[in-house]
């Protein structure tokens, strides 16, 4: 374990949201309050709720009915609700979004009620389009306040959101529209990072979308879409949210599975409280905070940020352009950042940037996840900002947030988590099934966010089918592999099944594969990431039979080349192996693990 570390002050444990739950409920300690989330689950829950002042039509009867069985659970039973009521309950005045992009650099401020009244006017502008509740919106924008707006309207109608990344290629749009078909799309003409202009309109075309509204006059459109401007119309009052149950779906997000289809995963009402949740205890969002994240619709931690800020009364920070370089470390400076979360790899980007120094003092707090981080880097970042914690956040799309992480009431150490996330539990089971400080995790159900559904997969099949059980409870299959240190805090080491996270997006190895093989001339191919020694960011690895004369950094470039078109342009490959054939079982899986031994063992020579 890394020497650094942070050690909270007594000022900082008593201003957090978490003593302030130990002072009313009597506790000394976090281990007590951990402990009360598990074992007064529903008191809990509670509490929770009545802190995030979530709003309710009708109050619920009580917080869970396990009557279907633990693989239902169906929470806040007889309430009746819509989520977005809960995002606009503070001071209409307070600044809900500070925001700046590349070209422009200046910062500007919405207010909540702004942003109300934007919400407002396209939910206005949605019903007049003919949208009925239960019709699915697609939206493929950048996190600006457009697609903030467009979100919020969405579910304050009743219409489910599809969330698609603006990174994503048109196949892949094409896929998540084919599983979950919008009546309507919102995306823009172009996006703009890193100095260069992103075509999102044009794919959104090429993938057959349906009707699109498009922001920005950069392209033709076609018949039947309409400009921002054009579709855009003023509400003539205050719009009344369509009210619902807290288990209907607001969201539909991919996580990527071990198949080359990605799962289709409904989000409700109760899940936007397990991330504001997170966000009031893990990361301590306190009214008045500015809370930035790099991130995007289409992955959970952009509706997380929403809920995660506006349910906790915080400001919302958006920049519109690449976040690893020195305008992106300006914008947070100048924004007065007080809780700031990562990807590891952008942490690595600004220690490679000579002049990366800015004033980041206003930092309480940094989080970090969608990839394992490096020790060294999340140090760097912990004294760049003066001494700084940094909130390990570990979970996934089918949690609607975390399950292990720290706090700012416990000692921080690099890359390391402190706890189990509150109100949930997990357990680490080795191959036979037996408790061990090192091997897969298994959640302990039932946990508020967890998903209870998928639209295009066996829900049972993917997450509980042959798990084992643990002290009489039944467990839910996750697939991180999760290591125990003397000290109580955890490591993640990766993943235990095929999937695998690069650059802070998770995507299965079968999607890879399946785009790998459209070359008549590969024979078979396995897609594997493989973690530093040293730990740190994995890389994509390549092992694939050939059967051509092509040399193989031309067949690594035709290979980077197929993946930026068919799949995402941010998944790099940083090796290719050629081999004469992969280890498979009996059954003819791929023995990926086989073949990370190999590389590693390649890598050493």
């Amino acid at each position: 374990m890394k020497k650094y570390q942070w050690t909270p002050s007594d000022q900082v444990k008593h201003a957090s949201n978490i003593y302030r739950s130990l002072k009313e409920l009597g506790l000394e300690h976090y281990g007590d309050f951990y402990d009360w989330s598990i074992h007064e689950r529903e008191k809990f829950w509670e509490h929770t709720v009545r802190n995030l002042g979530i709003v309710f039509r009708k109050p619920y009867e009580r917080i869970l009915d396990l009557s279907e069985g633990i693989e239902k659970p169906y929470w806040l039973p007889g309430a009746e609700m819509n989520i977005v009521e809960s995002v606009f309950k503070g001071p209409s005045g307070q600044t809900a979004i500070v925001y700046a992009s590349e070209q422009n650099p200046e910062l500007q401020r919405m207010t909540y009620a702004a942003l109300e009244k934007l919400t407002d006017d396209i939910l206005y502008s949605m019903r007049q389009y003919g949208l009925q509740p239960g019709d699915y919106v697609g939206i493929d924008m950048p996190m600006n306040v457009e697609a903030v707006a467009v979100y919020l309207a969405a579910v304050k109608g009743g219409f489910p959101v599809i969330t698609v990344a603006d990174s994503f290629s048109p196949d892949q749009i094409a896929v998540r529209f084919r599983i979950a078909p919008p009546r309507l799309v919102f995306t823009q003409d172009f996006l703009h990072r890193g100095g260069k202009e992103i075509p999102l309109y044009a794919k959104i075309k090429e993938a057959g979308a349906p009707a699109t509204v498009v922001l920005g006059e950069g392209d033709s459109l076609r018949p039947g879409d309409m400009r921002w401007n054009d579709f855009l119309l003023e509400a003539p009052s205050p719009r009344e949210a369509h009210i619902m149950k807290p288990m209907d779906t607001i969201t539909v997000l991919f996580s990527s599975g071990t198949t080359s289809e990605p799962k289709a995963i409904p989000w409700n009402h109760t899940t936007a409280v397990k991330s504001a949740a997170d966000g009031y205890y893990h990361h301590d969002i306190h009214p008045g905070d500015t809370v930035a994240w790099p991130t995007n619709l289409g992955w959970m931690m952009g509706p997380w940020l929403i809920f995660a800020t506006f349910i906790n009364g915080g400001t919302m920070a958006l920049f519109n352009g690449a976040p690893t370089g020195n305008p992106f470390g300006r914008f947070v400076q100048d924004a007065g950042v007080n809780m700031l979360g990562v990807v590891p790899s952008i942490v690595r980007a600004w220690r490679k940037i000579p002049d990366f120094d800015w004033d980041w003092s206003a930092i309480k707090v940094f989080s970090s996840t969608g990839e394992t981080s490096h020790p060294d880097d999340m140090e760097w970042l912990m004294r760049f900002a003066r001494n700084k914690p940094v909130i390990e956040y570990c979970g996934g799309t089918e949690i609607g947030g975390g399950y292990v992480t720290s706090t700012v009431v416990q000692p921080n150490y690099p890359s390391t988590f402190s706890t189990q996330a509150l109100g949930s539990q997990f357990v680490i089971l080795d191959e036979n099934g037996r408790e061990t400080d090192a091997g897969e995790v298994f959640l302990v159900p039932p946990i508020m966010g967890l998903s209870v559904d998928l639209l295009n997969k066996d829900h049972h099949a993917v997450y509980y089918e042959g798990t084992p059980e643990w002290n009489g409870k039944k467990l839910r299959r996750h697939g991180d592999y999760l290591v125990r240190m003397d000290n109580g805090y955890y490591r993640v080491m990766g993943r235990t099944d095929d999937s695998m996270n690069l650059g802070g997006i998770k995507v299965g190895a079968g999607q890879i594969e399946e785009v790998i093989n459209r070359d008549p001339n590969v024979v078979e191919s396995a897609a594997i990431a493989v973690a530093p020694p040293e730990g740190g960011p994995a890389g994509l690895v390549i092992f694939a039979v050939y059967k051509g004369e092509m040399d193989p950094e031309s067949l690594k470039r035709q290979m980077q080349q197929s993946i930026r078109k068919h799949l995402n342009p941010l998944f790099k490959i940083q090796d290719l192996v050629l081999t004469d054939k992969l280890p498979r079982t009996a059954s003819g899986k791929i023995m990926r693990r086989i073949l990370r031994k190999q590389y590693q063992d390649i890598a050493n020579h």
